[in-house]
């Protein structure tokens, strides 16, 4: 991988994580935050994407370069809606984590359930070291968390996210490398999707979205900016040739600076045993990956 397209990633991660957090302040809003920080995005993004629309080579106006972009748009919803549920019954640092690593493990799981590819001795160790911290950080040593009230629903929304996150990997990859359609046009149209699936939410009873969001528009702001520019950089980087084997891999640093911000910022309880299963989790993605 270029240096170029590392630097792309790794500074992509940072403000992943940033904008997760952020979320995470607002977890209590649910979809109308999600609402508000997609109106954000829509604006702020709209003079880039039409100056990439108006050079012609944007995005491909065919049915299939249509429907990628529809699906990409609901996936990304969904999991906007799963990640935003997630941090509202648990913590960041373990929704973020989980919800990052257990895309690369879902996918490989995929191939070798679904495809039929014969499992190699470093894709199971990748997943026994993915499911191990997992498990880490869930529990932080103490199996019994699991039996607690709410005890695995950290584990559940964050799985679920990484479902979410490994499908819109493919369709997106798909889209910006073999359809050619621009990363800011693709994220664009993603976000415009999901305004108006979420608008009649607000319409319904636009007063009480309104005192919903009373003290988070500042939040809205800073995700609306910052989620869809972490996202294009990653695009930005497989456009200009960076192989997703690597590139996906290469984001889930972003765990680790999730979890450590919800020590430092939010005063989570994180601990040993949570960063180190943070370790865990990124050495088995990247046995996962084949690096």
């Amino acid at each position: 991988m270029a240096i170029a397209s590392l630097l792309l990633v790794v500074l992509a991660s940072f403000i992943h994580a940033s904008w997760n957090l952020l979320s995470k302040r607002a977890a209590s809003v649910g979809p109308v935050f999600v609402f508000a920080y997609n109106l954000i995005a829509c604006i702020a993004y709209a003079p880039w994407v039409i100056y990439v629309l108006l050079q012609g080579d944007g995005v491909a106006w065919t049915w299939v370069g249509i429907g990628f972009l529809l699906l990409s748009g609901l996936i990304h919803l969904a999991y906007s809606l799963c990640l935003q549920r997630g941090y509202q019954v648990a913590d960041l640092s373990v929704v973020y984590p989980i919800a990052r690593g257990t895309g690369p493990m879902l996918s490989t799981m995929g191939a070798f359930l679904i495809l039929g590819e014969t499992p190699s001795g470093q894709g199971v160790a990748g997943l026994v070291l993915v499911v191990a911290g997992i498990g880490l950080i869930a529990t932080q040593g103490d199996l019994s968390a699991f039996r607690r009230p709410g005890g695995q629903s950290g584990v559940r929304w964050g799985t679920a996210t990484g479902g979410l996150i490994a499908s819109y990997t493919v369709v997106d990859a798909y889209a910006v490398k073999s359809l050619g359609i621009a990363p800011v046009v693709l994220d664009w149209f993603s976000n415009l999707l999901r305004f108006f699936l979420l608008a009649p939410l607000v319409i319904a009873d636009p007063r009480r979205a309104i005192e919903a969001m009373r003290g988070y528009w500042w939040i809205a702001v800073g995700v609306g900016l910052l989620s869809p520019l972490s996202y294009i950089l990653v695009l930005a980087a497989l456009t200009s040739g960076a192989p997703l084997s690597l590139v996906a891999p290469m984001r889930e640093m972003s765990m680790m600076v999730g979890a450590l911000m919800g020590m430092v910022i939010l005063r989570e309880k994180v601990g040993p045993w949570r960063l180190a299963g943070c370790g865990v989790l990124i050495a088995g993605v990247i046995l996962l990956s084949g690096g």
